[in-house]
């Protein structure tokens, strides 16, 4: 059997794999088998799975596929514990994981599409372009390969990779959920975080469906202007628009959004724009993440001095929402946000 003829397990939910089990003539509880090995004990093969019966391993093994992404690469940094992994997918085209390990905090950046269709200029992955999503499969897999190669297990995920995942919704929010199963990882919904560029259908929609996982969106601007260059998707949905879809979620879930904010020399730095940024938020219950820029070479745009950022703290710090200083992880191996840009070699 070719490799394009193979069912692919790694992605299915419960439900999916109860019907794969009952066509293969099997009994509908060895779907909690299977579900347990992939995603509880992180298996890449049914060969793997010790407790299912010989007839099984038998049927199932020459005719599914589980793994779907080969290390190529991994690059460590010298100045912090974070490692990036470069993967290849099974049709060649590749994408990039960052694990961070804090201590008792391990966190996960995991990509949801090849390239992005953003294109936001300060960001590397949008001047790849955009290939293609990546399926439900492939992003989970992210975290299973990388949790079986390092020692301390990862505690937390966040979706802020390459892509955007709200235009990967339903992949996405799969994703996720498979990862917040209690059969599965077990991550809860506060260890798991989507961060979307601010697409606001799709934060009405994950408001009305009821999912808790922890929402950040990229603002990255004070007004339109700045926003339009650093954003384009602004042009479609605006500042205001998107504070009101994001009031819309705070009533639905009754969690606060986190409010990302690259700060960018002689761009978005200064305190006229610290002044907009505590107007333009105090009315809603959030948190504020201002993060430094991370200077790569695929951009034009510069990180502040020193100076400028304590001055632009020193103001912001007064909002009556929380406000914290993000200095991004992994930089010396292009790993920090906005950094991620997969090359073939």
């Amino acid at each position: 059997m070719s490799e394009n003829e193979k069912i692919i397990l790694k992605g299915l939910d419960l439900k999916e794999l109860e019907n794969w089990v009952t066509e293969i003539g099997e009994k509908p509880f060895r779907a909690k088998q299977v579900f347990h090995w992939m995603y509880k004990q992180g298996a890449m093969s049914i060969s793997e799975m010790t407790n299912l019966s010989k007839k099984f391993l038998k049927k199932s093994d020459s005719k599914t596929v589980i793994s779907l992404l080969k290390i190529k690469l991994v690059a460590a940094s010298k100045i912090d514990d974070t490692r990036k992994y470069l993967f290849q997918l099974k049709d060649g085209e590749l994408i990039e994981s960052v694990y961070m390990n804090d201590g008792k905090r391990v966190t996960l950046c995991l990509s949801t599409m090849v390239g992005c269709n953003i294109g936001c200029p300060y960001c590397a992955t949008g001047l790849m372009g955009y290939k293609r999503k990546l399926t439900t499969g492939e992003i989970i897999d992210q975290f299973f390969v990388i949790n079986n190669s390092e020692d301390n297990p990862i505690t937390n995920v966040v979706f802020m990779g390459m892509g955007e995942p709200f235009l990967n919704y339903e992949n996405s929010i799969k994703a996720a959920k498979i990862l917040n199963n209690e059969a599965g990882p077990a991550l809860s919904n506060r260890h798991i975080t989507i961060s979307t560029c601010g697409i606001i259908p799709a934060i009405k929609k994950i408001a009305d469906q009821g999912y808790r996982f922890n929402l950040a969106i990229s603002l990255n601007g004070s007004n339109n202007r700045q926003r339009d260059e650093l954003v384009p998707i602004n042009t479609k949905y605006p500042i205001n628009d998107l504070l009101e879809a994001a009031k819309y979620y705070y009533k639905k879930i009754h969690r606060k959004i986190t409010f990302e904010y690259i700060l960018i020399k002689d761009f978005n730095d200064t305190p006229e724009d610290a002044k907009r940024l505590i107007k333009m938020l105090s009315s809603l219950p959030c948190k504020l993440n201002i993060i430094p820029f991370n200077e790569n070479s695929h951009v034009k745009y510069k990180c502040p001095d020193e100076n400028t950022i304590n001055k632009f703290m020193n103001l912001i710090i007064k909002a009556p929402f929380v406000v914290t200083i993000r200095r991004s992880k992994g930089q010396d191996i292009s790993a920090a946000c906005g950094q991620l840009y997969a090359e073939h070699s």
